[in-house]
This record gives C-alpha cells, structure tokens and sequence, in this order.
C-alpha cells in the first residue's frame, strides 16, 4: 500500500471498528509506521490516545497482538475500553489474578477462535512455558506500554521489563511498539536500547499541559507544613489526590481530612487487596473527594474529572512529578498542581537513592549461572541460590551490566571468564554511578521548587522543550503579573479549582493561620511562591549537595511505597535491586531545537562530551547556562563563559 492508501486504511479502521471520526495529532503517523512493520517509541502525554496507536493498526497486521502492561488494574481497564466499542475484535488477558480455567479460555480464544489482543504482564513474560505457547500463536505486533518501566532512570523501574526484548526474540520478533507518557530524552534513549527496538521511529509529542496551574509553597518547619497541607486541601474542590512519601502519613492525613469534613481515604500497598480495590471504586464512583496515597496509588488512575494532585512532600525526581500531577485534567479542563516543600524533606530522598551491592548475594547468583549447562530460569536460580525470586531479578540485571550474564529466550546465560570479585566491583561501580545519577535528579527537583523564573518553563526544560514567554499559569508567573499571548490584558489566568487568581489575595490568604486538626506543632510562617536562588553553576559539579541522610524533621527509614503501583502486578510489584545503564546512541526524539542550532554551539538535544564526565545530551537553557545529563553522571548544570573559557564541552 502506498502512504496515502495506509493513512485511508488507518481512518477506516478508526472509524468502523472503533467509532472515531478522527486521529489526534501524532497518532496517524505513529500508527503508519507499525502497518509497514517498523518499530516505534511514542511519548505522548496523558489522555491524547495512546493505546489507539495499537488498537488500529493491530486490525490491518495478520496475527495477535501481545500488549504487555505492568498491572493487572491497567490490563483490565483495556479491555474494558475495547470492548466498549461494539465493532472492536476480542481482547483477553492472562494473569495470576484469574483461575486456571479462566487463562486456559483466554489462551484458546487467542490461538483457536481468532481474538486480537492479548495482555500479559512482564512477570509472564519470565515464565518458561508462557513464551512457548506465545511462540506457537506467532503474533504480528508486540506493544510494551508503561515503556518508561524498563528504564533504571526512570520513576517506575520494573526488572521484569529488562527481559522483553529477549521475549519478543523468542516468539518471533514482530514489529515491538513502546508507549509512555513521560520519558526524558535520556530515558528515551534507554527504551530504545534495553527494548531492542531496530531503527524506530521515536515520536516524542509536547510535554506541556497548559491547563495545569503550577504552584510550590515553601515552609522551614514540618509541622507548619502539615498543618497547610490539610487546610490546603481540605478547601479544595474534589475529586483530588494527596501524595505523601510514607503509608504512615496517609493514614494521619486521611484522618485529618475526615475530621475537616472531606470524604477521604488512604491508599498504599501495604493494605490488603481488597480495601485497596474499594478505595479505587469509590474514587471513581464518586464517593471520595480525597485519596491519599503514596505512589502505590499510580498508573492506572484513568478518571478524567481530578482538579487537584497536591505533594504533602517532595517527589524522587520530575519524572515522577510530571507523571504523577498528569493524573489532573485530563478533561482538558482547569486543574491545580501543587507542591508543599520543604528543603530538608530532600534529604530523605536523597537518604532512599542511597543504595549497595549484596556481593555475597550476586556471588551466590553467579556460582548459580557457571554451574548450569544451558539457559537457566529465575525460578531455578532462585532455588539454586536460596534467594527470592524477586530479589534474583535485580541481581540477574546487574550480572548482565557487568558482562557476566547475557539473557536468552528461555533464560539466563553466564558469560564471560572474569573472577566474582571483578564482577562485584563492576556492578558496584555502575549502582555508585547510578547513585550519583538519582541524586542529580533529586538537585533537579530542587532547581523546580527554587526557582525564580516560570516555573512551567523549568519543567518542560527538564524534558527538552522550550517555554517561549511567561505561562501565566504558575504561581511565579502570577506573582510578577505575566501572562501568555493571548491572556486577558491585566496579565491574569484564569483560576483553577480552589485557587485565587490575584497573587496578592494568595498570598495574604496563605498567610493566615490554619483552622484544621493539627498533624504537628511547630510556628506558622506564611506559605508563599519560592524565591530561592536556582542551583549554582560552575565547571565543577554545580549541583550542591550529595550524600547526607534525612534532614531535620525527615521521617524515619521505612522507604517510600512503591508497591501496589494501582493493582497487583503479577509478582507481587516492584522486584529486586535496580539495573544499570547501557547506553543507546541519542535517537532522533522528534524533540525541539534550538532555532535552527547554527547559532548555538550547544542546542537543546545536542550530544555533547565532557573531558570528566562524558557523554552527555543537552537538556535545557536558562540565560547563561545550560543543563546537560551525563550517562554516568546525571543533570549538571553549566556555565556558558565557564565552558567557553576552560573548552570543557565538545559536540559528538
């Protein structure tokens, strides 16, 4: 078929089996791309029509499709959604969630009577006999969504995930589809690599969400903190979400919510399954204005009519963030971003970024690895080595990062004749370098919260886009009167949900003292947008601090929640330690320049190098600076004259 017969097709399809009379921007080409059997990488943002991207060119590709997503709740949201639409082939799923019966159905449905779409978990996609019998219906399109998963820079790293593209080997190596909402271009870069993903087509849509009020309020004790938070919320117009970083919080904050008259709940994994799904139905049904969660309470949350995502505490990064006020407005209507911040609460993450290398463990996994004869399967490994499987994920990841293992479609392989002790070092130097990484992303965070500028233009360029002009839409902005093109002439946006469009009034109101429960003691002091210098910037290391355990008033170690993720994953979420880093060469990310970059020797997405710190990608200007992630190193920020002066830069 010619291109114009492809895009006809596409249309037809969307139309006649799913009811769309028309593709959002971006859609059309991605989907072109998968008919002619290319690869593809999509980073749209939340509600623009990912799973389309699938859905309909599946329908032009002889064969099934195999979508892999991380949670049960999300499988199950799919189908749901395809089996809305009355014209739209069968989709089932296979997991650890339903009977026997139940997945030997869904298997004859998919090999037998001809259903299209089958969804499985990363944690099936481990199993032995799974991938034999996907091998056996030989699929025509493998789709990873959550791709950002695979990434061990990324907010949700899954190591299951680093397994599917020896998956997708074994059952015949169809054209793979990688779909995301938030990925930085270095993160893009690890999808492609870690996914095997061949030549794509990197499709990278705008990150920025215009209707979305940006605000930080700042505060020198926790307890004052606290009490804001709660009144914050408290007068805020639901549905909503409060993120806070332990599961004891949720619990102190819901209660207090209860007790300033809100329909609140608490939310994280340590709860049993079953108030777990009650408290998802009832946020979606309407009974609850407030969830409080940690990150248990996270992909998967698909309700379009959430006009607040409030931080009670600092997230590990702005791929974090980002993902998670995504959850606000994706009605397209006006919705409030929040985020309560206190500087010392950073040293509680930098505490969690904190991480070691169990040599006698990956010893035990190794000695495992040289024994065997062949390919050999966690389950295996596990019981050869006397460790979980879950924690045996993790190790395999750093085996394969530091050359001694290689995965195969049936399993693990040792390779390689290096001593024990050499691979230990090499896999503690890539969790040292991996460390080093986490830390400047949490300096990033910092930069967000601090920053004197727009704060909007802050946080798409930490994505690798440009803000042209003020957004009008933060509360920096706000502040100074600025407004977009386009805005009302008094430099006013319009208000969202709860919040005073007169920065004035704002502030005199977050001046004044709380009347709510109380979760601390501690003296009030006005809440108001940061005016905190952004982080220095020199030819040394710019960004300040590193190591350091909680600060002031930081919780205890419990660790933030990560399990859950809003539904089981099929072994029970998040395994083992985390994976490090091979690198992918920069792709072409569809991302924004620099004007026509002549001008600027170090445009936005450029490769660069750094005679100490490597290879590196350009990630965003400000004035006399620019922000370049590091491979082994992270976010550093520069000084143009520094770098001009001491010829510390170079383009690859």
């Amino acid at each position: 078929m010619t291109s114009a017969d492809v895009q006809h097709e596409l249309r037809r399809v969307a139309q006649d089996a799913f009811g769309w009379d028309s593709l959002r921007p971006g859609q059309a080409e991605a989907m072109a791309a998968v008919v002619e059997g290319r690869d593809v990488l999509t980073v749209m943002p939340t509600g623009s029509g990912k799973s389309a991207i699938y859905q309909v060119p599946a329908l032009l590709r002889a064969g099934a499709t195999v979508v892999v997503s991380p949670l049960i709740a999300l499988q199950d949201d799919q189908v749901a959604g395809i089996d809305r639409a009355a014209d739209a082939p069968e989709a089932v799923t296979v997991n650890s969630a339903q009977g026997r019966r139940e997945n030997a159905e869904a298997w004859t449905a998919v090999g037998r009577d001809g259903a299209e779409f089958l969804f499985l978990s990363p944690e099936q996609l481990a199993r032995e006999d799974v991938l034999d019998r996907l091998r056996g219906v030989a699929p025509s399109l493998f789709v990873v969504d959550e791709a950002h998963c695979v990434s061990s820079w990324g907010h949700d790293f899954r190591p299951d995930y680093l397994g599917l593209a020896a998956a997708a080997e074994h059952v015949g190596r169809p054209p793979v589809l990688a779909l995301t909402a938030t990925a930085s271009a270095p993160v893009q870069r690890e999808i492609v690599e870690r996914l095997g993903l061949r030549d794509p087509l990197v499709l990278a849509r705008g990150f920025d969400r215009p209707n979305l009020r940006l605000v930080v309020r700042r505060y020198t004790e926790d307890a004052t903190k606290r009490r804001a938070v709660v009144e914050d919320v408290a007068a805020l117009p639901g549905p909503g979400l409060l993120y806070v970083a332990t599961r004891a919080d949720t619990e102190r904050y819901a209660q207090a919510l209860r007790e300033a008259g809100r329909r609140a709940a608490a939310y994280h994994a340590g709860r049993r399954d079953k108030d777990r799904e009650e408290v998802h139905r009832a946020f979606f049904d309407g009974d609850l204005d407030v969830v409080v969660a940690t990150t248990a309470f996270g992909m998967g949350i698909d309700k379009a009519d959430v006009r607040f995502v409030v931080h009670a505490d600092a997230p590990d990064s702005l791929d974090s963030y980002y993902q998670e006020i995504g959850r606000a407005g994706r009605d397209g209507e006006p919705a409030l971003a929040t985020l309560h911040y206190r500087p010392e609460d950073l040293g509680l993450r930098r505490f969690f970024a904190s991480t070691r290398v169990d040599g006698e463990a990956l010893r035990a996994v190794l000695r495992a690895l040289l024994k065997a004869d062949g390919p050999v399967t966690r389950k295996a490994l596990a019981e050869a080595s006397g460790i979980s499987a879950r924690r045996v994920s993790g190790l395999v990841n750093l085996l394969v990062e530091a050359g001694a293992a290689r995965r195969e479609g049936r399993g693990v392989v040792a390779v390689g004749t290096d001593r024990p002790a050499a691979v230990v070092k090499r896999a503690e130097e890539a969790t040292e370098s991996r460390e080093r990484i986490a830390r400047s992303r949490i300096e990033m965070l910092r930069g967000y919260a601090e920053t004197t500028e727009c704060r909007r233009a802050f946080l798409l360029g930490y994505f690798g886009e440009e803000q042209v002009g003020p957004c009008g839409n933060c509360d920096v902005c706000l502040a100074r009167g600025e407004a977009p093109d386009g805005a009302e002439p008094d430099g006013r946006a319009a208000a969202a949900p709860g919040e005073l469009a007169d920065p004035a009034e704002a502030e005199a109101e977050a001046a004044e003292p709380a009347e709510v429960p109380v979760l601390g003691e501690g003296p009030a002091v006005p809440t108001q947008p940061v005016r905190s210098a952004s982080p220095a910037s020199a030819d040394s290391p710019p960004v300040a601090p590193a190591g350091g355990g909680p600060g002031p008033g930081a919780p205890g170690r419990g660790g933030p929640d990560d399990g859950g993720r809003g539904g089981a994953a099929d072994d029970g979420g998040r395994g083992g330690a985390a994976d490090g880093s091979d690198r992918a060469g920069a792709p072409d990310d569809g991302g924004p320049s620099d004007g026509d970059g002549q001008d600027d020797p170090f445009p936005l997405q450029a490769p660069v190098r750094h005679r100490e710190w490597g290879d590196g990608v350009v990630m965003r200007h400000e004035g006399d600076r620019i922000t370049v992630f590091f491979d082994t190193e992270g976010y550093k920020t520069l000084a143009r004259d520094v770098i001009a002066e001491h010829d510390l830069l170079e383009r690859r």
